[in-house]
């Protein structure tokens, strides 16, 4: 398991030939495959992201495979992976992990330990899914984004807050701005709902206080899994 396929013939260099990059290259796909099934288990995700994470341990692999001990071309390469991180946008916390976890599988491949890629990648999947099929840190709460509407002659100050007292177990006033020509007040809140949630019950008597205007209630837009 600890053993690498490629051979070594000095201290820091080590022999590729085309058989033995013929079973990394397979090996470092059909794991990059596992990676892609791995992020997608009950997630969102777009195609494009998942292909990169298929491809990411063969580039990595191949990088590793022309680097072999060349201090100039592993220099050369760290400052093309700077160039490429500056060109991207931060991602969720799962996001960043599974490309992590695509490097780590090129890197073990590109040196040949292909058994150990292989039992890393079957153990980090099976606590993934594990972790995401149990409840195991799901939230106890849940926290939601509210926008009211008010006639423009309504004071606003205070006006919900035993609703809020009866139906939630916090809520705090983030933004209030005029709307449809300055006839309207649109409130919005950030809320924690208690769990089993009251949703409709609480909906019904915003309704009633703010005359049957228009409400929302939605995911918080700014709350990304991030780390």
């Amino acid at each position: 398991m600890l053993n690498s396929i490629l051979l070594s013939s000095a201290a820091t260099t080590t022999t590729v030939g085309m058989t033995e990059l013929f079973y990394c290259t397979l090996a470092s796909i059909l794991l990059g495959l596992g990676v892609a099934l791995c992020y997608m288990f009950r997630n969102t995700y777009s195609k494009s992201f998942v292909v990169t994470l298929v491809l990411m341990p063969v580039i990595v692999q191949t990088v590793i495979i022309l680097v072999n001990g060349n201090l100039g071309t592993g220099i050369a390469v760290m400052g093309a992976f700077n160039l490429v991180r500056f060109r991207s946008i931060p991602g969720s916390a799962r996001e960043i992990g599974s490309i992590f976890l695509a490097m780590a599988i090129g890197l073990a491949t590109g040196t040949g330990y292909l058994v150990f890629a292989t039992v890393f990648l079957v153990l980090v999947g099976v606590i993934t899914i594990v972790l995401y099929s149990t409840s195991f840190a799901a939230p106890k709460q849940i926290r939601k984004e509210l926008k009211i509407a008010l006639p423009e002659d309504r004071d606003y100050s205070g006006v919900f807050d035993d609703l809020f007292d009866k139906y939630t177990k916090g809520a705090e006033l983030i933004q209030v701005k005029t709307v449809n020509m300055g006839s309207l007040y649109e409130l919005r809140y950030h809320v924690i709902l208690p769990s089993p949630v009251v949703e409709k019950e609480f909906m019904d008597a915003l309704r009633c206080r703010n005359g049957n205007l228009s409400i929302s209630c939605g995911q918080v837009s700014n709350l990304r899994d991030e780390l």
